[in-house]
């Protein structure tokens, strides 16, 4: 009797042949490049570093496209939003110490947004690991502790052939529910050494699938099809799972209004007649969700900015699908259901009985977008609410959008119709400066096709201006808006409304089309009346551009305060 754990591959003559006769010269990194290259990778992040170079030596060696960014942090974005667009783990190779530390805040926001990134690094020589202080360069006690209540997993490598099946584990791990960044550690004297291990030819590495429980989505079923006042609320998880589809064919089947969270830009129409956009940090939209008798969280934990900022309170019960388990009523009490959301609004699907009718569904989306709509008005926000309509009348419709933590993303959070799933990313997950840029660039590396929007403030534009040489260097099509208020306007405005002034958020800062163009990078300087205009031809053009924008922008005023 055979059975299948009996069974195993054989190999090849062909392949016998050449694990008989690997090709000289060599090295541990050759195994890292070439299992990388087996598991589908064709492009890579990073900077090189002393005890790395083995990695990027083996890159010479192979078809693995390089995309060389200026700072570690910043390649750690461009590699999160490059495995956000493709679904696939994006390598960010990395050297030891500082290089590593400087990874960080990019791996935390890859961690907050569920964006796979397979960070892999060099470690210094295996003499010098277990704590002791040798004095190696970069040598830190504990590398890994500075990354294991960051990234999902953590793999150390400390002989040549652990290197494949370490990285294989990680890649799995990166791309299974809920996805996140793991690392990778690797000694630079195993990185560095001749390898007698024939060339990595098999890479399989598949993601497992985060399966429901069939009696919890029985009973959240049976709840949604007897529910008189359902709702929805879609998070990053599903647009993570590739679920948008699912998810508005089972709102329309119940008939439940459906809002996003700014992590769940564009899981549902934003023009739908059931759809309540995106408008969580308003007092009305609060109302009308805890009024719901059965709500619906999918892919979401409903932390702080879904709760509008804790405030949220609901009267009804919630049934929350969310892939990782920690979230899992997290806030609120509810049926929790562990699941990846596309297999759960899956199995919904299959489990409601039949289309629920309620011709007032739609009357009751407009009477509460018409309420947040006229708590705007009163609030003189022309100005704020014309230039993100003046965006989005420049931005094709398939384009890719990426937003810095800016007055004007917090407007787009709420008010920005991103026109499709996967189209809209922002750094609200773990709220770092300098995300959008950098973040544009990998977009613009995994997708050539359509042009690429970055909107970053004068103060989180600082962060990531050395990457005008990468996105120069590699030619690619992203356009950088820039609002340039003088400093860290949110601050400010925060600031001065609790203290009645601000303290250290002015900031002296450079002519923005000026140190473009000395980067070769065309700029311009525009206002809100020809925004529309200079923003569409500079999309229109290919390769990098610049548009800076002066305006001093407000907020819209907030409702969780009391």
């Amino acid at each position: 009797m055979t059975h299948d754990h009996d069974l195993v591959l054989k190999p090849t003559t062909a392949q016998t042949e050449a694990a008989l006769n690997p090709p000289p010269g060599r090295n541990g990194g050759d195994l890292v490049v070439e299992t990388l290259a087996g598991l589908g990778t064709t492009t890579v992040f990073g900077l090189p570093g002393q005890h790395a170079l083995g990695m990027f030596d083996a890159l010479r060696r192979s078809d693995l496209r390089y995309i060389g960014l200026r700072v570690e942090n910043n390649a750690g974005f461009a590699a999160d939003a490059y495995g956000r667009m493709t679904g696939e783990a994006a390598p960010l190779l990395l050297s030891t110490g500082p290089g590593a530390l400087t990874s960080l805040a990019a791996l935390q926001e890859a961690a907050a947004a569920s964006a796979p990134v397979l960070a892999i690094s060099s470690q210094i020589p295996t003499a010098g690991l277990g704590g002791g202080r040798h004095g190696y360069l970069h040598e830190l006690p504990d590398q890994q502790a500075s990354f294991r209540g960051v990234v999902k997993s953590v793999h150390t490598v400390r002989t040549q052939s652990q290197i494949p099946s370490a990285i294989a584990d990680a890649w799995k791990s990166a791309l299974t529910a809920p996805h996140g960044p793991v690392w990778v550690e690797i000694p630079q004297d195993v990185l560095m050494a001749e390898t007698p291990i024939p060339v990595v030819t098999v890479g399989d590495a598949f993601p497992e699938e985060l399966l429901p429980r069939p009696e919890l989505t029985a009973l959240a079923a049976h709840l949604l099809s007897n529910a008189e006042r359902p709702a929805i609320i879609a998070g990053g998880g599903v647009v993570r799972s590739d679920a948008s589809g699912k998810l508005r064919a089972l709102a329309e089947r119940l008939q439940a209004p459906v809002v996003t969270t700014y992590g769940g830009k564009g899981a549902f129409p934003w023009t739908h007649p059931l759809s309540l956009q995106s408008w969580l940090e308003d007092r009305h939209m609060t109302d009308f969700l805890e009024d719901a008798d059965v709500l619906l969280v999918v892919g979401s934990g409903l932390g702080e900015l879904s709760s509008n900022y804790h405030t949220f309170k609901p009267r009804g019960r919630v049934i929350q699908v969310e892939a990782d388990l920690g979230k899992l009523e997290s806030n609120h009490p509810a049926l929790g259901i562990h699941a990846d959301a596309r297999l759960a609004l899956q199995a919904l699907l299959e489990t409601v009985p039949t289309a629920r009718e309620d011709e007032t569904a739609g009357d009751r989306v407009r009477g509460v977008l018409d309420r947040v709509r006229e708590r705007l008005d009163v609030q003189q926000l022309d100005l704020e609410q014309g230039i993100l309509g003046s965006i989005r009348a420049a931005l094709p419709s398939r384009s890719p959008s990426f937003w810095d933590m800016t007055i004007l993303s917090y407007w787009a959070w709420s008010a920005f119709d991103p026109r499709g799933a996967n189209t809209m990313h922002s750094a609200q997950g773990a709220g770092g400066l300098g995300y959008a840029f950098p973040a544009a660039l990998g977009a613009a590396v995994a997708d050539p096709t359509y042009p690429v929007l970055a909107v970053s403030g004068d103060g989180g534009a600082l962060y990531g201006i050395a990457e005008l040489a990468t996105a120069r260097q590699y030619d690619l099509n992203v356009t950088w808006l820039i609002v340039d208020d003088g400093g860290y306007g949110i601050l400010r405005e925060y600031m001065t409304d609790a203290f009645g002034a601000a303290t250290g958020t002015e900031l002296a800062r450079p002519d923005f089309v000026a140190l473009a163009e000395s980067f070769g990078v065309p700029g311009v300087r525009t206002s809100a009346e020809t925004l529309e205009t200079d923003l569409a031809k500079a999309l229109g053009e290919p390769g990098p551009s610049v548009v800076v924008l002066p305006v001093v922008l407000r907020m819209f005023a907030a409702t969780h305060l009391g």
